[in-house]
């Protein structure tokens, strides 16, 4: 199939994502090169660097593409549940699908947050986190002020366990090579999480 000769720019940066999340599932981010971006691309690095001022941009709107696309996932089944838990637990286990279908992408995020220094892509990594946090802990006091959830529940330590479950489960996958692996532990793994939520505040939250 031949490429069109021309493309919208923003078809052209859109492409350039893809081709980084594409390499980032086989090797760590920190060695994609504009040469590998361009090479995946089959355009040359001159005509890479006409849609992006620099490497950094194009690690800034990978990041920023990864925010929209997860987001946009997990909202959409977590809006479909009335029931608070039952939103968690869609939200889990569509991160993990996400995952599971880009393989890249935490590679990507993991690598932007080690970084040293305020980089356009870490700043956008550490505000994707900050923004999933903030969705979890609304709906976490959405669910305790329904009574679906113990009025006791320890909100933040509820949504760093979360995320910690995933990224637990994506760095098995990683070591493992395996990400049916992954989609297969998820449901029981969130099981254990959901009988967590449901105790009584003894051992929800700290004993005062």
């Amino acid at each position: 199939m031949r490429r069109a000769k021309y493309m919208p720019t923003e078809d052209r940066r859109n492409e350039a994502v893809e081709a980084v999340i594409d390499l980032a599932a086989a090797k760590s981010p920190e060695d994609i090169t504009t040469t590998a971006i361009a090479g995946r691309m089959k355009f040359s690095q001159g005509a890479l660097f006409r849609h992006f001022p620099s490497k950094d941009a194009i690690w800034r709107d990978v990041m920023n593409w990864v925010s929209d696309r997860l987001f946009e996932r997990i909202d959409k089944v977590a809006g479909a549940e009335s029931d608070p838990v039952a939103a968690l637990e869609a939200m889990f286990m569509a991160h993990v699908g996400f995952v599971a279908e880009y393989p890249g992408v935490p590679r990507i995020l993991m690598g932007q947050l080690q970084r040293t220094g305020a980089t356009p892509a870490k700043q956008a990594a550490q505000s994707l986190t900050k923004n999933y946090e903030t969705r979890l802990r609304r709906i976490l006091a959405a669910g305790k002020s329904c009574g679906a959830l113990p009025a006791s529940l320890d909100e933040a330590a509820a949504a760093t366990l979360f995320l910690g479950m995933i990224q637990g489960l994506v760095v098995q996958a990683l070591i493992s090579g395996d990400q049916a692996q992954m989609l297969e532990n998820a449901p029981r793994v969130f099981a254990i999480y959901r009988a967590g939520l449901l105790q009584d505040g003894k051992i929800t939250k700290e004993r005062e």
